[in-house]
């Protein structure tokens, strides 16, 4: 059992990397959080974590618009939010994993994906400010300055994932 586990996870880390580089150069429109959920939605959230950080060392690090390593409170911010991204995926295990997906339950995975893309945004935005031992005002400055961005990210994320996830849940859902 804990192959099958295995060689899952090491799909589910391939293909979010594999979809963060085919959709690398469209800003706002990403699948790596949708994959990185979904994989602890269907491991649990230990593997969803381990799956989550290793996927984002690996994009990016190899990120050719630019590397993660080069500022590493950025990089730090990515792998971490996507570990908990992960977690996330697992502890929400007995609500969104199911093959049919009710009215309410898309809107929670709507607002699941705005939630999650969140936390993303908010650790990477603010990697910068807090490392750069900015004071909280002009923290705040920095932050607030990027909301624009980062609704639109957000928002996107919501659709892929109220569109995504019931495709994606319709045939593993049924295999366990």
């Amino acid at each position: 059992m804990k192959l099958n586990k295995l060689v899952r996870a090491a799909i589910f880390a391939a293909l979010a990397i594999g979809v963060g580089f085919s959709l690398l150069l469209i800003p706002n429109i990403e699948l790596i959080t949708v994959t990185i959920f979904i994989s602890g939605l269907t491991l649990g959230s230990a593997w969803g974590m381990l799956i989550g950080g290793t996927a984002e060392i690996i994009f990016s690090s190899l990120n050719p618009l630019g590397s993660g390593l080069s500022f590493p409170p950025l990089f730090f911010s990515q792998v971490l939010s996507m570990i908990i991204i992960g977690a996330i995926g697992g502890w929400l295990r007995p609500i969104f994993y199911r093959p049919v997906f009710s009215f309410k339950t898309l809107l929670g995975l709507g607002f699941t994906g705005l939630f999650v893309t969140f936390i993303y945004d908010s650790f990477t935005t603010l990697s910068y400010p807090v490392s750069a031992g900015f004071e909280f005002a002009q923290t705040l400055g920095i932050y607030i300055s990027g909301l624009a961005f980062s609704l639109l990210h957000q928002i996107s994320n919501a659709i892929v994932f109220i569109v995504g996830i019931p495709r994606v849940m319709k045939y593993l859902a049924v295999q366990s």
